[in-house]
């Protein structure tokens, strides 16, 4: 199903989004690039004390280096997944949509890479030790694929969390990262979809030992690579000029910040639980991490519903 999808409702860097019209100009002084709320840096007393002009420099440069993070997770996950298929046999299921996946995640770099290119600010994107040690993370696709589907979720979940509360939150954004969003949530659903399928699937040949080490694992995959998606690196620290105090408050010690932290995780304790990884150790892990809670009913389950 996940394959006739992907035949039948795709889309093209290039042919689905009109960079080169208009209306996605990119034009000093727009409002349109001031954060929304809903951002755990936009949402701070500090941004919002910010003259409008830094606002929007702010603005700009924090959504380009969300796109170059995205545009970096994807070139892990398509290095990995090559990986992950190079020795699978034939008349293999997961070998047709993992090459559908990989095709759309090739747009995406594009994408991304694009939108930054147009916003014209040169991001790094992600920390300078992710980027050292991500070609060697993409050799996991083989040797250990649970390890590598978790990895994919850790850089998949928290980007579509953000977009997605974004996107709800109905502010006012340039179309350009609009667009780029639409675009990513919808084939997003599909390659969660497809990670949680295949993680479930799997999960039926774990042994005691097996299945108690991924316990313990899963959480701390997750906890550490959503600081890569979500939390300014030094780089951007250092660019933007963002005080230690607000870095503090923002990434995770307040309590709107452990509450977001604990949120983006929700659909994520739900596989956690259908995988048979929550146990009472792990449990405390999780706790520990900050990243604990109720898990979601339903795949994208909206705060306000849970509530």
């Amino acid at each position: 199903m996940l394959s006739e999808a992907s035949v039948h409702q795709h889309f093209d860097a290039f042919l689905d989004i009109a960079w080169d019209s208009p209306e996605l100009a990119v034009v000093p002084d727009d409002p349109r690039w001031i954060l929304p709320e809903v951002d755990s840096l936009g949402g701070t007393d500090w941004y919002r004390s910010l003259p409008q002009e830094r606002q929007i420099e702010v603005g700009m440069y924090r959504m380009a280096n969300i796109a170059k993070v995205g545009l970096q997770f994807e070139q892990l996950l398509i290095g990995g997944v090559m990986n992950h298929l190079m020795t699978m046999p034939n008349n293999r299921a997961e070998f047709r949509y993992s090459t559908h996946e990989v095709t759309e995640e090739c747009h995406h770099t594009q994408m991304f890479q694009e939108a930054v290119n147009r916003i014209g600010i040169d991001v790094q994107g992600g920390p300078t030790w992710f980027l050292k040690i991500a070609p060697f993370l993409a050799l996991a696709g083989r040797p250990m694929p649970n390890i590598f589907f978790f990895g994919i979720l850790a850089g998949e979940e928290p980007i579509d969390y953000l977009q997605k509360s974004v996107l709800r939150s109905g502010h006012d954004m340039h179309p350009i990262i609009t667009r780029v969003m639409q675009i990513h949530v919808a084939e997003e659903a599909r390659h969660i979809g497809f990670a949680h399928s295949y993680l479930v699937e799997r999960s039926k040949d774990y042994g005691t030992l097996q299945r108690f080490g991924l316990s313990l694992a899963f959480p701390v995959i997750m906890r550490l690579l959503c600081d890569v998606i979500m939390k300014p690196s030094k780089q951007m620290q250092k660019d933007l000029g963002i005080p230690k105090s607000v870095m503090r408050e923002v990434y995770w010690k307040s309590e709107k910040s452990e509450k977001l932290l604990r949120d983006t995780f929700g659909d994520v304790r739900m596989l956690a639980d259908e995988l048979g990884l929550m146990n009472r150790v792990s449990r405390r892990v999780w706790r520990m991490l900050g990243i604990d809670g109720r898990p979601s009913r339903f795949r994208s389950e909206p705060k306000s519903a849970a509530v």
